[in-house]
C-alpha cells in the first residue's frame, strides 16, 4: 500500500486531506507538530505533503533537512502565491506545490500524478511491505532483521525489487549482476535463488517468486 506522510500544523486541514487521500485506497499518517518529525521512518513513505507556513520551522526549512534523506516527491500545500517563495520552494528539492484553499479533486489529482511520474533513481532506502533495501550499504533488513547475503545475491534481489512487478530470465539477471564477460552460467543464479529463499524461510516468506518457463519476479 502506497503510505503518505502529511505535515500541517492545521489539524483541520489534516483530517481534510486525510480522508480524501485514504477513500483513494492511501495509507496517510498525519503530524501537526514539524520539529517532531521521525526522521529514521521517512523513507518508508511514497509522497510528502508539507505546509509552508508553520510553526518552529518553516516548510522551506523542513524540506533542507529531509531532502537529502528521501527520495520521493514533496508537495508544498501553501498560501503563498508570490512566484519568488514558490521558486524557492522548488530550488531547494521540492516536485510541486499546491495553493490553498484547494479542492479535493485538484488534490487527488496532484498526487496521483506525482505517484504515477516516480521513477527517479533510488538512493536511500526502498521500502516494499516488510522488506527494507539500504541501497547506500548495500544491505536487505526483513522486518528490522538483517538477511545476511552475499554480495551477488544482495545484487539479484535489489535488482528484481526494484523493477518490481517485471520478470526477467536467468539469463538476464546473469547479465545484470555478473556482466556480459562473466564465465558463470545461468546454473549459479538458480543456486542464489535457492539461498535467498533459504536464509528468508525462517520468516515464512518467499520473495522470489518463479513464473514457471519465463524466470524470476519480486513478489
Amino acid at each position: 500500500m502506497i503510505e503518505i506522510l502529511v505535515i500541517d500544523d492545521d489539524k483541520g486541514i489534516l483530517e481534510l486531506i486525510r480522508k480524501a487521500l485514504e477513500r483513494e485506497g492511501y495509507a496517510v499518517t498525519l503530524q501537526d507538530d514539524p520539529l517532531k518529525i521521525d526522521y529514521d521512518k521517512l523513507a518508508r513513505y511514497q509522497l510528502i505533503l508539507l505546509d509552508v507556513m508553520m510553526p518552529g520551522i518553516d516548510g522551506f526549512g523542513l524540506c533542507r533537512k529531509i531532502r537529502d534523506k528521501v527520495d520521493c516527491p514533496i508537495l508544498f500545500v501553501t498560501a503563498k502565491t508570490e512566484e519568488n517563495a514558490l521558486m524557492e520552494g522548488l530550488g531547494i528539492g521540492g516536485d510541486d506545490y499546491i495553493r490553498k484553499p484547494f479542492g479535493i479533486g485538484e488534490l487527488r489529482a496532484r498526487v496521483a500524478a506525482h505517484l504515477r511520474r516516480e521513477q527517479r533513481e533510488r538512493k536511500h532506502m526502498l521500502m516494499l511491505g516488510e522488506a527494507a533495501f539500504s541501497l547506500q550499504e548495500k544491505r536487505l533488513y526483513y522486518k528490522g532483521n538483517e538477511i545476511m547475503l552475499t554480495k551477488s545475491e544482495y545484487a539479484i534481489c535489489e535488482y528484481l525489487a526494484l523493477h518490481r512487478g517485471q520478470v526477467f530470465t536467468k539469463e538476464r539477471i546473469l547479465e545484470h549482476v555478473f556482466g556480459f564477460d562473466s564465465e558463470s552460467n545461468e546454473s549459479a543464479i538458480t543456486e542464489h535463488i535457492k539461498n535467498i529463499r533459504a536464509k528468508f524461510q525462517k520468516f515464512g516468506v518467499n520473495p522470489v517468486e518463479t513464473v514457471w518457463g519465463i524466470g524470476y519476479q519480486w513478489k
